[in-house]
């Protein structure tokens, strides 16, 4: 072989080296790429799993109060949980008034609408924790052995109510009264 043809051996072979070099070069920064992306990813979903686990929990749709002449009635048997139960009312003129019955800790059943005073524009309402109530708009937390004891501010506006043959009774014509907040 002579040198001619040894150099453009030498030549050809580091075009070559050249070229995978270039090529693995291409493929390295491809994988960073796709790393980086998969990193990204992850990112997010653990930002929406970690977002949504810290934000306000969604009730199913409340349940369609049954009113009888003069009364709705709630089987205290629903409420033994402590969790607050959530119902619609429509009214005779077919609004619908939101509000909630529940078994607060101290053993007391109370119910309200689903609004209050100051932040009801938003009809928001609240939603559960623990033994709190909490508005959605404002994030104020409500002790459920408040709930019919204090009035007015962003409280849960409380409902008259009785108890009578193992049910909640509450008058029709309070939660008519409370349509002016729906």
């Amino acid at each position: 072989m002579s040198n001619l043809d040894h150099a453009k051996t030498k030549s050809t072979r580091e075009q070559k080296r050249a070229r995978f070099s270039n090529a693995s070069g291409a493929a390295s920064t491809r994988k960073k790429i796709l790393l980086g992306l998969a990193v990204v990813a992850v990112g997010i979903g653990g930002y929406v799993v970690v977002g949504r686990s810290n934000s306000q929990p969604t009730e199913a749709k409340p349940v369609v109060a049954t009113a009888g002449p003069s009364s709705v009635t709630i089987p205290v048997a629903e409420l033994d949980s402590g969790q607050a139960k959530f119902y619609e009312y429509k009214t005779a003129d077919k609004k619908t008034v939101r509000f909630f019955v529940m078994k607060s800790s101290d053993g007391v059943y109370r119910a309200a609408l689903d609004t209050c005073d100051v932040c009801y524009r938003a009809k928001k309402g609240y939603f559960q924790q623990g033994d709190d109530m909490i508005c959605r708009k404002c994030g104020r937390h409500f002790p459920s052995t408040k709930i019919n004891e204090v009035e007015g501010g962003c409280n849960p506006v409380g409902l008259p109510r009785a108890l009578a043959e193992g049910k909640v009774v509450i008058a029709a014509s309070d939660l008519e009264a409370g349509k002016t907040y729906f």
